[in-house]
């Protein structure tokens, strides 16, 4: 566990600047399913994912989850991005669930594999379960285990495209993530928006894990994701009874952490999300990014091993550059420039 904590912890190298802002495909609108954008001037540090299937409502489909793989990859290597957001390009949604029409088609095994792949596209997952202490063995296809412990599981899945699902998810980005919620966001959309660190949501958004009313079950997180998030019994209630949830019902669980009135031009969750990320930009960015790791790291743990990967995690930043700017802006009464160093 030692090596593995030590492993998640280590400094970030030198990240390459990305050159590529957006990912080429033969998506249903004629052009990328995935757009990336990063903000200038005063929200320079900002970057938005824009998803963009209108003509299947941004279903998670073979083409859309290898483009957004692909902008994960390249965007994590990217030192300038301090807030990842999620948004639609389609007016009224947000994600549309897993694309059935197109998984209709893929026999039993293409459908094990697609769906390991988009759990794997959203959390962290390690192929091998432990079984009893010091046994590891070979996770059954679809069920393998989620370590808190690990960033580079040391068996990754490999998938048929050559991808892999070590470290090409959301839920390890290093950078905080935002998920604007301007419209529907059923089974595998809300299961994205979860993967999130944080989420907005217009008042009219409908969200839920409506996998049962499909003969399925949520896939990509959401069994484990929900009760993490509203607790056993209520994600049980909500996924047993195919329960849809406004955004203003969403907030009053603590599904989401800001609802906002929808506006006429329906993206209302994306500016409260941008001017979320706008308070986070100020802030230190090394910080930034080991406080996620210490909180999402320490949830999985029992507190007194949660209180070691905070420490670790705070000498860390003990010999940033920031660190130093900090005690030195407030010495001199102002405000601090951080450079990520």
């Amino acid at each position: 566990m030692l090596h593995a904590l030590l492993r998640a912890l280590r400094p970030q190298r030198f990240w390459k600047t990305l050159l590529a802002r957006g990912c080429a495909s033969d998506g249903a609108a004629g052009g990328p399913e995935i757009q990336v954008r990063g903000l200038e001037g005063p929200d320079q540090g900002i970057t938005e994912i824009l998803m963009n299937r209108p003509r299947a409502r941004n279903a998670l489909g073979n083409i859309f989850v290898g483009e957004l793989l692909d902008a994960l990859a390249r965007l994590r290597e990217d030192r300038q991005v301090r807030v990842l957001i999620f948004r639609s390009g389609v007016k009224g949604v947000f994600c549309a669930d897993a694309d059935l029409k197109e998984r209709e088609q893929m026999s039993e095994a293409e459908v094990v594999v697609f769906v390991q792949r988009l759990r794997g596209m959203m959390n962290e997952i390690e192929p091998g379960i432990q079984t009893k202490e010091g046994d590891s063995r070979k996770a059954v296809p679809g069920l393998s285990s989620p370590s808190p412990h690990s960033q580079h599981p040391a068996d990754p899945t490999t998938f048929p495209d050559g991808k892999t699902n070590s470290q090409d998810n959301i839920a390890a980005f290093p950078a905080p993530t935002i998920a604007a919620v301007d419209g529907f966001a059923l089974g595998g959309g809300l299961e994205l928006a979860l993967a999130c660190d944080l989420r907005v949501a217009a008042s009219s958004a409908v969200m839920g894990l409506i996998e049962t009313t499909r003969g399925l079950l949520p896939g990509a997180g959401g069994t484990q994701r929900l009760p993490r998030c509203l607790g056993v019994a209520l994600a049980k209630e909500l996924i047993f009874t195919d329960r849809r949830l406004s955004g203003t019902q969403a907030q009053a669980l603590g599904l989401v952490n800001h609802t906002v009135d929808q506006n006429e031009e329906g993206n209302a969750a994306y500016h409260r999300a941008r001017a979320l990320a706008q308070e986070i930009l100020p802030q230190a960015p090394i910080a930034v990014r080991l406080g996620k790791v210490a909180i999402d790291r320490g949830m999985e743990v029992d507190i007194a091993s949660g209180m070691a990967i905070e420490g670790m995690c705070y000498a860390q930043n003990i010999p940033t550059q920031d660190r130093l700017e900090g005690m030195a802006a407030f010495r001199e009464k102002r405000p601090p420039k951080f450079v990520g160093e």
